[in-house]
């Protein structure tokens, strides 16, 4: 299941005066705000927000990691799981 990510899009202007509600958005409610200027976008989102994108990205480059992520996958499909306890040694 893919999360959907939802951006709204303002100008600067609109954002120039609902800066300090655009910000508590992005921090408590973890919304994401596109503002358009006439030389391009900038996009507001809270830090933690941006550290767990960047943290994701550097996993997706990882070399192997994706091919890693499909196997696992595949062995929940199967049904190769073991429980936690198993997996820490437990039984």
């Amino acid at each position: 299941m893919e999360a959907e990510i939802t951006m709204e899009s303002i100008t600067t202007t609109q954002a120039r005066k609902e800066l300090f509600q655009i910000i508590d958005r992005a921090v408590q409610g973890h919304e994401i705000v596109r503002i358009r200027h006439r030389e391009g976008e900038a996009v507001i989102l809270s830090g933690e927000d941006y550290e767990n994108l960047v943290e994701t990205l550097e996993l997706l480059s990882a070399p192997g990691f994706s091919e890693g992520l499909k196997e696992a996958e595949a062995d929940i499909a199967a049904g190769r799981t073991v429980s936690l306890e198993e997996a820490l040694g437990g039984a």
